[in-house]
C-alpha cells in the first residue's frame, strides 16, 4: 500500500506543476467507494482521502478543474495517470462538453474507447497478427479534454479504480 500512496503523492505534484503557468487549477481527490445498507437500501458511501485501502477496494479519482481567469479558455487538457498498483474501472460521468481519451500504453498515444490494439497468435502452425480490443483494466492514462471552460467555472472530471 505504501506505493499506491507515493503513486498518489506523485500525480498531485505532477498536477501541481502543470498549473504553474496556467489560467486552470486542478484539485484531484481520492474517496474510498463502498456500499452500505441504509434504512434497508443499499447505498455508495464516498470516504475522501483515505488513510489505507486493501487490495480489492475500489476508488473514486475525482479532478476538479478550475478556470482562475476572467476570461474563457478552450480546449483545456487534462491528463490522469492510472495509479500503478491499481486498475482501471469505469469513468465517472463528465460534466460540459468535454472529449475522452484512453492510453494503454502510459500515456504515449490516446484514443477514444474501445481502445485496440494488434496481438501476433499462431493458428494453424502459422503466426497471424490480429486486432483486438484492449480491455480497460489494461488503461494506464486517462485524458480529457475541455471544449470550453467559462471564467470562474469548475468542472469534475473523474474515474474508478480497483487497488490490485
Amino acid at each position: 500500500m505504501k506505493s499506491l500512496k507515493l503513486t498518489m503523492i506523485l500525480s498531485l505534484a505532477g498536477l501541481a506543476a502543470a498549473q504553474t503557468t496556467s489560467p486552470v487549477s486542478l484539485n484531484l481527490v481520492m474517496s474510498l467507494v463502498k456500499n452500505v445498507k441504509l434504512d434497508g437500501k443499499v447505498t455508495e458511501q464516498l470516504t475522501p482521502s483515505p488513510k489505507t485501502v486493501l487490495p480489492g477496494d475500489v476508488i473514486s479519482q475525482v479532478v476538479t478543474v478550475r478556470n482562475t481567469s476572467a476570461r474563457t479558455i478552450q480546449s483545456v487538457p487534462v491528463t490522469l495517470p492510472v495509479p500503478k498498483n491499481t486498475r482501471y474501472l469505469s469513468a465517472e460521468q463528465p460534466q460540459g462538453n468535454v472529449r475522452t481519451e484512453y492510453s494503454a500504453d502510459g500515456g504515449k498515444t490516446f484514443a477514444a474507447a474501445p481502445l485496440r490494439k494488434k496481438v501476433t497468435v499462431t493458428e494453424n502452425g502459422r503466426s497471424v497478427t490480429k486486432e483486438v480490443e484492449v480491455n480497460p483494466s489494461e488503461y494506464t492514462t486517462v485524458r480529457w479534454t475541455i471544449s470550453e471552460l467559462g471564467a470562474a467555472q469548475t468542472l469534475k472530471l473523474g474515474y474508478r479504480i480497483q487497488v490490485k
